[in-house]
């Protein structure tokens, strides 16, 4: 912690971050001099957050998940964070697989679907999702006919391999990333890839909204830099393919990379 300087403090919730209705709100965001990698501390306990609260107060239950997933699946390509996403993904299997068919894809942290139902509409993949809360796998397995199972990623222990595993701003909100990492390297498959996508903290924090920002917001202990998605990956003992950043359709300041077995 000693490479870590304090760079701004809050004493109450930044405006559109999702009211958890904790009490004396305070947290604190700290930046490495050495890597430009930010942290988040706070005394507030967050570890019940996405078993209930997350959900019923970011969607307000299944009938907000349903209307959220419609919503954002009505939106043009233009407008979509996830339709970039998908042909990225796609268009980056074409050139690392030699057949893109019938790959087997996990999303941990799969969230309302809206990925992998977008995957299923561009693919013939196998699509798995993996989620901490029971509304959201109901929706994903029910209303989208898309596997999905409840649990905390960390303490599933299967027989499994996959050809593609998707990270999508998931690491940010895990206290140890690289643990996280390291598990979803060994449910690869041996000539698969890991796409991650993380907070672009770096750039947010230069954007004139700076730590009022969603990147910073009370869900993510971690905000990266470049450097520090690079160590994180080298540290897992992973190969970056592909390393950027980008501007999504949603504002998001973002960083991207597609990593495989060294």
């Amino acid at each position: 912690m000693d490479s870590f300087s304090l760079v701004h403090t809050y004493n109450k919730k930044p405006e559109g971050e999702t009211d958890f209705s904790f009490p004396d709100y305070y947290r604190e965001i700290k930046c490495c001099t050495q890597c430009g990698h930010f942290i988040s501390r706070t005394p507030l306990d967050l570890s019940a957050l996405y078993q209930f609260d997350y959900v019923d107060r970011t969607y307000g239950g299944m009938q907000g998940i349903q209307r959220k997933f419609s919503e954002i699946m009505s939106l043009k390509p233009k407008q979509s964070d996830n339709f970039g996403r998908v042909e990225k993904i796609v268009e980056y299997a074409k050139t690392h697989f030699v057949s893109v068919s019938n790959l087997s894809i996990l999303d941990v942290g799969g969230g309302l679907g809206v990925f992998l139902a977008l995957i299923k509409k561009r693919t013939d993949w196998n699509c798995t999702s993996i989620e901490p809360d029971a509304r959201l796998t109901e929706h994903i397995n029910e209303d989208l006919g898309i596997e999905s199972l409840t649990s905390d990623y960390r303490t599933v222990r299967w027989d499994r391999k996959f050809d593609i595993i998707c990270l999508n701003k998931v690491l940010e909100h895990i206290e140890k990333p690289l643990s996280f990492l390291e598990k979803a390297k060994d449910d690869l498959k041996p000539n698969g890839f890991i796409y991650l996508e993380l907070p672009d903290g770096e750039k947010a924090c230069l954007d004139p909204k700076g730590f009022e920002r969603e990147e910073f917001f009370i869900e993510h202990h971690h905000a990266f830099s470049m450097k520090s998605m690079k160590l994180l990956s080298q540290n897992a003992v992973l190969e970056t393919a592909i390393a950027e950043r980008l501007r999504e359709p949603s504002s998001k300041y973002t960083l991207r990379s597609f990593l495989k077995h060294s």
